[in-house]
């Protein structure tokens, strides 16, 4: 599997999982209706480094953006956000992607990184934790999940020095 800087031209290789995912409204906090023009608006935005996974038929299979959560004097603790296309969940790609942007969140001078709105559901949520994420603080019912109802959102820390 390539990890690499996304492109422009690598959007329409990511609209499809990207909506099926945020449309499935399970992971992310994001309206499920969000059109093409907004979504690439939401990740291919100019103030995020985004990346791709690309299986060896060249398929791009997952991506991920890193960007900082704050600004400021506070602008050294990084956010980011990471989707698999469930057509290639499983093989570990998620990690690949996790470490990849731990790594370039590292290089790029970040102290820490937090989450601000991980559905407790999300399977993911094991992924964090096993790369050394805690989570800081629950907000209870925050979150009208589509087979669970109403679920918290976890907050989300993981140090990075």
């Amino acid at each position: 599997m390539l990890i690499r800087e996304a492109v422009a031209d690598d959007w329409p290789r990511i609209w499809p999982f990207w909506h099926r995912i945020v449309a499935a409204a399970e992971t992310y906090a994001w309206d499920p209706e969000t059109s093409e023009e907004n979504a690439r608006a939401l990740w291919m935005n100019s103030a995020k480094r985004v990346y791709v996974a690309e299986d060896a038929a060249g398929r791009v299979v997952g991506s991920a953006y890193l960007t900082p959560n704050y600004d400021g004097p506070a602008a050294r603790v990084a956010n980011a956000g990471f989707m698999v296309d469930p057509e290639h969940a499983g093989q570990g790609i998620g990690r690949a992607l996790a470490e990849h942007v731990l790594a370039e969140a590292r290089a790029h001078g970040y102290r820490a990184m937090v989450f601000n709105a991980v559905v407790e559901t999300n399977p993911a949520v094991a992924l964090w934790t096993s790369l050394g994420f805690t989570v800081l603080a629950t907000i209870p019912e925050a979150y009208d999940h589509p087979r669970h109802g109403r679920v918290g959102l976890h907050i989300m820390y993981r140090a990075l020095t």
